[in-house]
This record gives C-alpha cells, structure tokens and sequence, in this order.
C-alpha cells in the first residue's frame, strides 16, 4: 500500500509540475503582445506555485504516517511467559497497535488459538507448541518471535518449516542465558564433588583439578562450559557431530561418543532440544561413579533407561535445572542421586535483559526488511 502511494504521489506530482510548466510558458507568450494586467498575471501564477507546494507538503506528511503504520504490527501477542521485561513490554506498545501478554503457559491448542487470534506477531518461549494447526486457525501471523534459542527448525516447538513455506518469518534469540548455566553447573559441581549440599560424590572431597569431564555438544553452552572446567584445571574432552578444530587446538581432545562415556568422570550434555543420545547401550559404558549434568531443553536420555543407570550405580548422579528436567520430573522426582535444581539457571536480571533486548531487535529487523505492500 505504502509502495503504491509513493508512486502515485510522484506521478500526480509530476504532472502538476508539467501542467504549472505549461502555464509559464503560455503566459510568456501572451505578454509578448499583450497590455494586460501584468500584476494580476502574477499574482495568478504565485497562487498555482502556493498551492503545487501545499499539495506536495500534504502528500509527504501523508506517504509519512503511511510508512510509520506499515513499520508497525496491527496486533502483538505474547502467548505465554517470554520473560520478557517491562521495559521490553512497554517498547512493544510502540510498534504494535494493539498489544496482550500472557504471563502462564497454555496447556490446550484451542486455548493458544483463541489467544493469537487475528494477531499478525506471535512472540513465543520454548514451552508452547505452534504447529500446522495453530497456523491455519491464525491466518494473519507474519512474524513469529521465538524467546528463546532456535538451535535448528527439526527440534523447535514451533513448525518452522511449515511456517516459512507460508511466508511467516521465524527468528530466536541466541547467547542470552548460557553465563548462567555455566555458573549452575560449576557451583552444582562444586557442591557435589566438596559435598556442601549433604551429598558427596566420592568418600572424600575433591576438586575439579585433574578430574576427566566430557561435553557432549561443543556449542556456545558447551564451548563455555569446557572453557570453566579447563579454568579449574580439569581435563576436558568433548564429542560433537563436527570436528572443532579451534577447540582441540585449546587441548580440549576430541573422542568418539563411546570413547568419552568410558573414559570421562563427569559428562555434561548441552544439545539442542529433542535430541536423544543416552540408552541403555550408553548408560552400560559409562558405568558406576559417574555424573551426569544436563544442561539442554529436556532430557537428552531415555528416561527409563536414565532410571535404570542410577538404580543400578547407587555412587552415580544426574544434576539438572528446570529446563532440563522438562517432562521427566514426576518419573525422577523420588530417586535420591537425581539432584534437581527447581529453578531455571539461564534465568537472571542480566539474561533477561539480554533477552530482551535481542527480541525487540528481532522485531525491528524484520519491520525494516519486511516488503511493504
């Protein structure tokens, strides 16, 4: 719409200035061999320039508060609990017409539904599926916010895919919260290995110094979480789909994922969402006097088979957050050596801005690319 006024601004423009044109001409040729009133002749060409500039100072104001509407959304929802802060809150009502935040977690597709509505941006954490369903219902969505990392379309609980064959543009929010989840699994660690918490690993206290740890996934998370445990002196070794050669250049040493369930004491997991490495086969080599911290969105394990490892290997241990208990909470809950931390450790005052801020960038992005029609 925005484009379409532009160019006809310009063509009306265009004309008015050929039709003034025009008159200047023909006003020259009759004062060649006319008495008339040259004041009046004047004052008639004065009034058409006064008016030809009106008019284009109406058409600019117009074509601007055009552009600013088509730079906004219509309506903006935010489904569920995005951790969004207030600032970030109050600064959406200054790029949507129309803005409603959730603050709970939608248990039923028909409730997500009835929420978006006729919304054209959707901002969304991790928790709250949008399928192929929720897409159809809500034909306006232009814009899909995700509030959390999109690691890959494969594993997110948005459909990805399907929403971009539909034109949806979807974008997430990378390196906002893995400060902190670095921090819970060292000060988690520490607890466990020292035995502040009442639980001790082995019968005597120890450091991390010379203490073999595995990283399942060399990511961001996992990249800061081998460079911590290095810090304290631990032998760190990784396995990853991909070679890193920055890493290994580090002394971080690569192996084979059985290779590091065999060899590494503490095995840490930082995978994207859905992705299941650890059954029983796993579980078998790693064997007894082993820790197990996960620091993904959800179990990256079998949960019976999790279940079985530490039923069997009573010296062994599984450490998570909230994130990444997930759905496995009511099947682990009452075995002793699951040490669950209740709270979301990538969740701080700093995280949550950084989320934020990364999110309203996201926004304006797109506003600014987005074709105008």
């Amino acid at each position: 719409m925005y484009l379409c006024f532009v160019l006809n601004a310009l063509v009306f423009e265009m004309k008015c200035t050929y039709v003034l044109w025009q008159i200047q001409v023909r006003l020259k040729e009759y004062l060649r061999g006319s008495d008339s009133n040259w004041f009046a002749i004047f004052f008639f060409h004065k009034t058409l320039q006064i008016l030809l500039a009106v008019l284009s100072g109406f058409m600019y104001f117009r074509m601007n508060n055009l552009h600013k509407e088509d730079m906004n959304f219509k309506k903006i929802v935010a489904v569920d609990e995005t951790l969004l802060n207030e600032a970030a809150l109050e600064q959406l009502k200054t790029i949507g017409e129309e803005v409603v935040v959730y603050h709970d977690f939608p248990t039923e597709e028909e409730e997500v539904i009835r929420r978006i509505g006729n919304a054209d941006c959707l901002l969304v954490s991790f928790r709250t599926p949008i399928r192929r369903r929720v897409l159809d219902a809500c034909p306006n969505i232009r814009y899909i916010g995700m509030c959390c990392t999109l690691y890959n379309p494969e594993s997110s609980n948005v459909d990805v895919i399907e929403a971009r064959k539909r034109g949806i543009t979807v974008l997430g929010v990378k390196d906002y919260g893995d400060e902190g989840v670095v921090e819970y699994v060292v000060s988690e660690l520490v607890r466990l290995l020292h035995g502040f918490g009442n639980v001790r690993w082995l019968e005597e206290s120890t450091e991390l110094t010379g203490r073999k740890v595995g990283i399942i996934g060399l990511g961001k998370t996992g990249g800061m979480v081998a460079e911590a445990m290095r810090f304290f002196g631990a032998e760190v070794l990784y396995y990853s789909r991909t070679r890193k050669p920055e890493a290994e250049a580090k002394g971080i040493a690569y192996r084979p994922l059985a290779d590091l369930l065999t060899e590494a004491e503490i095995i840490c997991t930082c995978l994207p969402r859905n992705n299941y490495l650890l059954g029983e086969p796993e579980f078998a080599l790693m064997g007894d006097r082993k820790i197990l911290v996960n620091t993904s969105v959800g179990p990256t394990f079998e949960v019976d088979a999790l279940k079985k490892w530490l039923g069997t290997c009573k010296h062994s241990y599984y450490l998570c957050d909230a994130t990444g208990m997930g759905v496995a909470r009511d099947a682990l809950k009452d075995i002793p050596n699951v040490l669950y931390t209740p709270y979301i450790s990538g969740k701080s005052i700093q995280s949550v801005e950084r989320l934020s801020q990364k999110a309203l960038a996201n926004i304006r992005t797109f506003l600014s690319e987005a074709p105008q029609v």
